[in-house]
């Protein structure tokens, strides 16, 4: 049966031309498909005019309940998955990368928009920036969603990570997308697109499927679309070539496979842990999913005069792989995705092996279990050595995209750094000791050529996630060869797709248009005290002006046996005059506790708790003699869901953010921070 597409909101077949697909196992066809007769212009219109407007009309919080519940909604119909899955060729661990790890960036993303975004449908990125002397004039950059399309065309080694990696903060950010994954494996993305739309979760037109080639979708985009792509450099490269794409300078984000490394440190000798993680890792990185990360490990350096050990100790736990049909008990490691790829795998192999020895592998009629070599897409790990890598270049330039890695040996930790460079930029990269100096040594000179460092020791082993697992809240990206872009990385991928504004004016225009206080802006009073008021009751700029507290040696003795603080700056007169204050000053923390006091209304209200405490900073001491009062300014509001349960379970809330001012008796600010509260909603 033909595999269809996702296209203005049908479920439609290809027309013309079919691409067969195969089982990578088994070698049997499983599935055809094609994207003729789809029209492309008419997609990005649609996905532009349906998609767009519904995604944008949507606050951070609401879009990232629908990312929460699309998680929750894919993950009670995994088990689908897994069995679709293993047609790729996939182990049940390289599954579970996959299809839980992708529905996994989805949660992530879920939970990141709701506590790091407000709830509004655009985003403010930094402090405000006072432009002008007398602070009438200032400036503070605003992120609004792009008005156009994503287009997200993915690698066939990751069906549903790489679609839902791309998929979670683009949703976010208020943009809909249109996906194209690789043909050879797309059947597994279809299977979980469909219930992506099924759910009836996501609006009309925010995410639509190609199964097919992308035909001239890229010449139908312009300056408000982007474009997403994974996989090899020079496709890449040919793809942001499209001369719609340079005429509209439409945003290219390129992830592309690179040759990543693994460094041996100096005092990782043989028999130490940090040698035995990095041979499980090196192994595992050539054999999960077959070798067919664009994070896996192809170069292996280590300091000359291991190389044999590293070698012999590779070779043995390479033995120890059994090849074959997933689903068989035992089996480690599967196929590659196609007989095309072991024929490109092959190929690569061999360039590399111009320049250095077959050390392990290589054969053609190993043992498969469960199935037959020559009917499905098989390839057995092949270790090859250089051991002059700073004269060859094939090592550094050719990838094979497989379980194929060569091992090099450097001398001294600089030519290790050096070698890694060779890569011209990777995903990621890894360093395994237990020299704290080394580490730092190898991270400051290998950063600018990686996207991702990973240090791996005894301490952190048990809890590592690994050297090739990209993850939601990391940028996943790297420059040069790894393609120059970022993904992911928390917010930074959700900004990716918004653009950002410089917005100029008055602090109280900007307060109106970003619906936060800023200094300067103007302020209104009430009779009655913010902490009697509802949540929707308080307005942005409404601000109370304490009554004032004269501050007394006996406050100061006081804070300090209740608190344990007895620094001499606080206690002790003789030192504290050749201090920098040059007489006893009181403690920061209690010039807060006395601010508290000055602007909390004690009786029981909507105000439920203190919800915490942010940037603060002393600008200048407070003596005791001192008097001091409070400017209290509501600056922010942000909803919450009610809580089912624990604290505050059944009550609407939301934090309210308050700008505190602390002045002294010459109107000096003393004390500068944000306070927030918890506060009780009118309704849910």
């Amino acid at each position: 049966m033909p595999l269809q597409n996702y296209a203005l909101g049908q479920w439609v077949a290809g027309t013309g031309k079919m691409t067969e697909l195969f089982h990578a196992v088994t070698g049997e066809k499983i599935g055809e498909t094609s994207s003729g007769g789809l029209d492309f212009k008419a997609m990005a219109e649609y996905a532009r005019a349906v998609g767009g407007p519904k995604l944008r009309a949507m606050t951070f919080h609401e879009r990232a309940r629908m990312l929460k519940a699309m998680a929750q909604h894919l993950m009670e119909r995994k088990d689908r998955f897994y069995e679709v899955s293993a047609a790729t060729g996939a182990t049940k661990q390289d599954s579970w990368i996959d299809i839980e790890g992708g529905i996994g960036t989805f949660f992530a993303y879920g939970s990141r928009g709701r506590r790091e975004f407000p709830d509004e449908t655009f985003y403010v990125d930094g402090a405000m920036e006072p432009l002008s002397k007398g602070g009438t004039f200032v400036g503070r950059h605003v992120c609004v969603p792009l008005e156009g399309v994503a287009v997200h065309i993915n690698a066939f080694n990751f069906p549903c990570w790489g679609m839902l990696e791309k998929l979670a903060p683009t949703l976010l950010a208020g943009v809909p997308a249109i996906v194209k994954p690789a043909t050879v494996t797309s059947y597994l993305t279809e299977a979980m697109v469909r219930e992506m739309i099924g759910a009836g979760i996501l609006p009309e037109g925010a995410v639509q499927l190609i199964c097919g080639g992308a035909g001239d979708l890229l010449s139908h985009l312009g300056c408000q679309d982007a474009v997403a792509f994974t996989g090899s450099a020079s496709t890449g490269r040919m793809l942001k070539e499209t001369p719609a794409i340079v005429e509209h300078a439409v945003r290219f984000n390129m992830e592309a496979d690179s040759l990543n490394c693994a460094i041996l440190g100096p005092d990782a000798a043989p028999g130490t842990e940090e040698f035995d993680l990095f041979i499980k890792e090196v192994v595992r990185e050539m054999t999960v999913k077959a070798g067919q990360k664009c994070t896996a490990i192809r170069r292996t350096l280590v300091p000359r005069g291991m190389e044999e050990d590293v070698i012999k100790a590779l070779r043995a736990r390479l033995e120890k792989v059994v090849i074959g049909d997933p689903r068989v008990e035992g089996v480690r490691m599967g196929p590659l995705a196609s007989r095309g790829q072991v024929r490109d795998v092959s190929t690569k192999a061999s360039e590399i092996g111009r320049a250095a020895e077959l050390v392990y592998g290589g054969e053609t009629d190993f043992p498969v279990l469960g199935a037959d070599r020559e009917a499905g897409a098989f390839f057995a790990p092949m270790l090859l050595a250089c051991d002059q890598p700073f004269s060859c270049h094939e090592p550094h330039d050719v990838e094979a995209f497989g379980p194929v890695n060569t091992v090099m040996p450097y001398a001294g930790v600089d030519e290790a750094i050096e070698l890694a460079k060779l890569g011209r930029g990777s995903l990621c990269g890894s360093l395994f000791t237990a020299d704290a100096k080394v580490a730092r040594q190898v991270v400051l000179g290998v950063a600018p050529y990686h996207g991702r460092f990973m240090v791996l020791d005894r301490t952190s082993a048990k809890e590592s996630t690994g050297h090739g697992s990209p993850l939601p809240n990391l940028v996943h990206g790297g420059p040069g060869r790894a393609g120059g872009g970022e993904e992911m990385g928390g917010v930074r991928g959700v900004l990716h797709y918004m653009q950002r504004t410089a917005v100029q004016g008055s602090p109280t225009a900007l307060t109106a248009v970003m619906d936060q206080w800023m200094p300067g802006a103007e302020q209104t009073r009430d009779r009655v005290h913010p902490f009697r008021k509802t949540f929707d009751e308080l307005v942005i700029g409404e601000t109370l002006i304490t009554h004032r507290r004269t501050i007394t040696e006996a406050d100061v003795v006081a804070f300090a046996g209740i608190s344990g603080d007895f620094f001499y700056a606080h206690m002790d007169d003789l030192a504290a005059r050749t201090s920098i204050f040059e007489r006893r000053v009181a403690h920061g923390y209690f010039v807060l506790s006395a601010a508290a006091g000055l602007f909390v209304d004690p009786a029981p209200g909507p105000v439920l708790a203190n919800y915490g405490l942010d940037n603060l900073r002393f600008v200048k001491p407070v003596y005791p003699g001192d008097t001091i009062y409070v400017r209290l300014t509501c600056k922010q509001k942000t909803a919450k869901e009610t809580p089912a349960q624990g604290p505050g379970a059944g009550i609407p809330q939301g934090v309210v953010a308050w700008d505190v001012e602390v002045f002294n008796q010459a109107d000096e600010p003393v004390a500068l921070y944000t306070i927030l509260t918890l506060v009780r909603r009118s309704a849910a």
